[in-house]
């Protein structure tokens, strides 16, 4: 669905003065201006008064918006639910129930001028398929694109994005190379990766370098490009056979990057056996152990697992006590035990945060052995077989 000319939907409701358009000035008050009553494009308090206008039409109509995602709205009846989802002038919504369906939308096109864009099929630059066993999300069009604007389409496939004895640098001997396509190039992977888990990584460490990029950081990214050529037809797969539960995955590669010894810190979220989430990041400290860089792993993927938690009690499916998999004990006994002795007191106390939440029975880190770890392709490079085996265990897959 979407809502044509939406700003100009806004109420003000603060004083807002503009003057006079070229071609409609009043020629007997030419130094006058006009006060705004309804926004216009181009007013910085435009979006603000849309969304403030478009939710109390909402809310007056019984939907209730969510408690973390201000932009969900939620309707529910003794046995029916409905969710509609607001990003600026376009809403996706979906229903258990087509009576619920067909009234919310005489709701909006009663009230604003709408356009149905019926099923959905592509939302952002996302090709969704909806099919009977579930649903299949790709980029396929936006990496094809991606590989012919750099030229590589004729370029040999290879089957991972980075290989297993790269070891990315600053290489202040290299030769520097165009900034402005190096971040190009950046700039279009970053995009692809709503949809490919599978290059986060190998993304992220050669974004470390877009102020100064060398021929041996576009070697690398090319390659990456090369990988998406051989795979642009993948996406994540979404079954419906699925319960509704939370699970985490988080590691570590310890001391990881070769300029800084930060480590890289990976984390990938399921509901029941649909992956939602994932993150690839190099942490903000330098870690004395490998312990250690696995707790702080754990305790950034403890927001996001609370973030879910709390969308899915919106969606009107409560969780019970939270499961992070990590495959160091190290890391999982210290987040158990609340003493702080002369191995951990040096760790800045934000990361203490999974204590808490262990302690008040929330969560829990369980262990994992490491042919298991799912996260592993968050964190570091790996052979053909291993990385080809992880990204068909978190959905990621052709659609031929």
């Amino acid at each position: 669905m979407d809502v044509k000319s939406a700003f100009l939907n806004g109420v003000l409701q603060e004083e807002v003065y503009v003057e006079q358009p070229a071609g409609f000035i009043d020629p007997i008050h030419p130094d006058h201006v006009y006060r705004l009553k309804k926004a216009l494009y181009g007013l910085k308090q435009a979006p603000r008064a849309w969304y403030e206008r478009l939710s109390s039409h909402l809310l007056d109509k019984g939907y209730v918006r969510g408690s973390i995602d201000k932009t969900l709205f939620v309707k529910r009846t003794s046995h029916h639910l409905i969710l509609a989802q607001v990003y600026v002038d376009d809403i996706v919504f979906g229903s258990t129930s087509d009576s619920l369906i067909e009234e919310f939308t005489n709701i909006m096109k009663n009230e604003f001028e709408m356009s149905l864009c019926g099923k959905l099929n592509y939302f952002l630059g996302l090709q969704v398929q909806q099919r009977s066993d579930g649903l299949y999300i790709s980029q396929t069009k936006y990496a094809n694109d991606l590989v012919k604007k750099f030229g590589l389409d004729a370029a040999t496939a290879v089957r991972n994005p980075m290989g297993t004895s790269s070891k990315l640098d600053v290489d202040l001997t290299g030769i520097s190379v165009d900034q402005t396509l190096y971040r190009s190039m950046i700039g279009s992977l970053l995009y692809l990766t709503a949809s490919r888990p599978d290059i986060s990584f190998s993304v992220g460490v050669c974004a470390r370098y877009q102020a100064n990029p060398k021929e041996s950081h576009l070697k690398a990214v090319k390659r990456i490009i090369r990988y998406v050529s051989g795979t642009s037809n993948y996406g994540v797969v979404y079954t419906f056979d699925s319960n509704v539960e939370i699970a985490g995955y988080t590691d570590s590669d310890w001391a990881g990057n070769v300029d800084d010894r930060r480590s890289t810190s990976g984390g990938c979220f399921f509901v029941g056996n649909n992956l939602v989430s994932w993150h690839s990041k190099k942490q903000n400290c330098v870690s004395l152990s490998t312990a250690e860089a696995e707790y702080i792993a754990a305790g950034s993927c403890c927001t996001q697992m609370l973030w879910m938690k709390q969308m899915l009690n919106d969606y009107g499916f409560p969780q019970g006590k939270l499961s992070i998999f990590c495959d160091n004990t190290s890391a999982i006994n210290i987040s158990k035990n609340p003493v702080q002795h002369s191995r951990t007191k040096h760790i800045d106390i934000r990361y203490h945060f999974i204590r808490d939440l262990v302690d008040a029975n929330i969560l829990e880190l369980e262990f994992i052995p490491t042919e298991n770890q799912l996260a592993d392709l968050f964190t570091k490079p790996l052979d053909n077989l291993r990385f080809e085996s992880l990204r068909k265990s978190i959905g990621v897959c052709s659609t031929v």
